[in-house]
């Protein structure tokens, strides 16, 4: 396997071992809130997007598996589709670029805490 994916796997589950503090993080929710995170989502109903809390029940929470921390960090910078069409009436998510991947990580850890 290579080394650049270990490496990241083991910063990944090494984070994930803090991912019940990310619930009340006020620096995860204020960059989460200069995005535009909080106009499709809420933390517990349905808006445009899921609501966090039902992301959180879909994804297993604080026990999500570190691969799915990856994959849902790169839906926030890339945008996505089809995994909530059944709630959001295949609404796309929309990418955001500008974060980092690390930033990206820290949002899914917050969301997977509510």
């Amino acid at each position: 396997m290579n080394a650049k994916y270990v490496l990241a796997a083991g910063v990944v589950l090494l984070s994930l071992s803090d991912i019940s503090h990310a619930a009340g993080d006020p620096k995860v929710k204020s960059v989460m809130a200069r995005s535009d995170c909080f106009t499709c989502h809420s933390i517990d109903h349905q808006v445009v997007g899921p609501a966090y809390k039902d992301v959180a029940k879909r994804y297993h929470g604080t026990a999500a598996p570190a691969a799915t921390v990856i994959v849902l960090a790169q839906k926030i910078i890339k945008g996505g589709n089809g995994n909530w069409n059944k709630e959001t009436g295949g609404s796309p998510m929309t990418p955001h670029p500008a974060l980092t991947q690390a930033q990206a990580t820290e949002m899914v850890k917050w969301v997977l805490a509510q």
